[in-house]
């Protein structure tokens, strides 16, 4: 219940003020300024209804105090004097209104409930503001970009509702992140947070997983199981690749979305069941529907609020955010480790396209801060993959500046690629011949056109281009 601080010598108006907004809000009384700042010392208030005429120190003193603070609450003033002059300086030390004694109750009820409802208002601008303008994370999701601000704008205006969402976007994405995001930020977020992986699980147990199984219900089942519907009663389900589920398993779901009641397996009681189902896919869902593998009915029961991930290669400006996140998350947890990255090795990062996105992202920096010994993070101590993408991004651009023309591009961009396969296979040619997908043949041809020795690491003089 909001706090109103009723300041006035007069008990009369006190308790008269009292008894008129008790019934809305919690309301302290007291008589003179000292009493009013000590209460603002001790709790917080959320508006003061203040008198300017007063023994000792005036209304005047008290709204002077007020603005050397920080935070403070917005101030009606009540006086039964009309001189213009008060009024206006009352106003100027920021108070809210002006009221003037004997005030009209109702009037003066209506003006503390709009003053809230004027509060409020400019507490969620703000508060959206800074969500739009400077927010880089929600839960344990990671962005600037446009796309994952606008993730996050989804995400906290459907937390507080009891919409199914369907989130979709590649493997890696970060979508049980998103879930989870939305159960915290909403009001079951003291309540269970059950994932459920339908790709893991095999058809045959996948409704005794959902709805739960009696004892004897099958050859295996020696005693009763709960399943996760009942164990996320009050709380959130995550069904996560439920693009997987058999049509039949589909028509199961459906119902227990619609009914909102769960049977376990070999039982015949119906369980009523309060929960918020988030699902996730890797699909095109809505082409499964038209080549009839997903039920459309349960497609559009679960697809209320849509949330589509965008990959990694979509987001670069997010890389070098997302690698200095997991590069202090890895450091932490190992208790040493490289304390920052060479500028280089954020350059290579972010001309990656990173195929398995933001969890082969993390993957590729817990391995450097497990394996270098260093400092710094160091371009080689990457993954061959994001070495190589970066040098094959960094010749393009070179023959894009006009610095490198395209056959001398060509020759250095195979001559890197026969050198690694000649390290991988420790200078076998057959198996270099066989991991670059041509003929031990044509590979002595380019070794020599590129002036690669017959042993690995033995330099040739370079043929000239033809």
């Amino acid at each position: 219940m909001p706090h109103v601080l009723v300041v006035d010598d007069e008990p009369g108006v006190r308790e008269s003020l009292r008894m008129l907004l008790k019934d809305e809000f919690d309301v302290t009384p007291v008589g003179d300024v000292d009493a009013a700042l000590a209460v603002l010392d001790e709790r917080a208030v959320d508006a003061v209804l203040l008198d300017l005429v007063m023994p000792g120190r005036t209304g005047i003193d008290f709204l002077r105090e007020l603005a050397e603070r920080n935070d403070t609450p917005p101030v009606i003033v009540l006086s039964a004097t009309r001189a213009v002059a008060t009024a206006v300086e009352a106003m100027k030390l920021g108070a809210a209104d002006f009221v003037t004694k004997p005030f009209d109750v109702d009037a003066l009820r209506i003006k503390v409930r709009k003053l809230f409802e004027h509060r409020a208002l400019e507490q969620e601008v703000v508060r959206l503001r800074d969500a739009v303008a400077g927010r880089t994370r929600l839960g344990r999701l990671i962005g600037q970009s446009e796309a994952m601000r606008a993730v996050f704008r989804t995400i906290e205006r459907v937390a507080a509702s009891r919409a199914n969402v369907l989130i979709s976007g590649e493997s890696g994405t970060g979508k049980e992140l998103v879930a989870r995001a939305i159960h915290d930020l909403g009001p079951r977020r003291d309540e269970r947070f059950v994932v459920v992986n339908c790709a893991a699980i095999p058809a045959t147990l996948m409704e005794s997983e959902l709805f739960g199984h009696e004892k004897g219900a099958f050859t295996d089942a020696s005693m009763r199981h709960v399943g996760k519907f009942e164990t996320a009663h009050g709380g959130t389900l995550f069904l996560d690749e439920i693009g997987e589920m058999t049509p039949a398993m589909q028509a199961k779901l459906l119902r227990a979305l619609q009914e909102r009641t769960i049977e376990r397996l070999g039982g015949a009681q119906s369980i009523a069941v309060d929960v918020r189902v988030v699902a996730a896919t890797n699909r095109d869902l809505e082409r499964e529907v038209a080549q009839g593998r997903f039920r459309s009915d349960l497609f559009y029961r679960i697809h209320v609020v849509p949330i589509a991930l965008p990959a990694l290669r979509e987001r670069r400006e997010d890389v070098r955010l997302l690698a200095e996140a997991f590069l202090t998350r890895a450091r932490d947890e190992a208790g040493r480790g490289p304390r920052r990255f060479e500028p280089e090795t954020l350059i290579a990062l972010e001309r990656y396209a990173w195929p398995g996105n933001v969890r082969e992202l993390e993957n590729a920096i817990e391995r450097a801060v497990t394996l270098t010994e260093g400092d710094t993070i160091a371009p080689t101590d990457l993954p061959d993959e994001v070495q190589i993408a970066s040098r094959t991004e960094s010749l393009r651009d070179e023959v894009r500046a006009g610095r490198v023309d395209l056959e001398s591009a060509v020759l250095r961009f195979e001559s890197e690629l026969i050198r690694e396969a000649l390290e991988r296979s420790k200078g076998n040619q057959t198996r270099a011949s066989e991991q670059l997908g041509i003929t031990r043949r044509l590979l002595k041809l380019k070794m020599d056109r590129c002036g690669i020795g017959a042993a690995a690491g033995e330099e040739a003089a370079p043929s000239e281009p033809d």
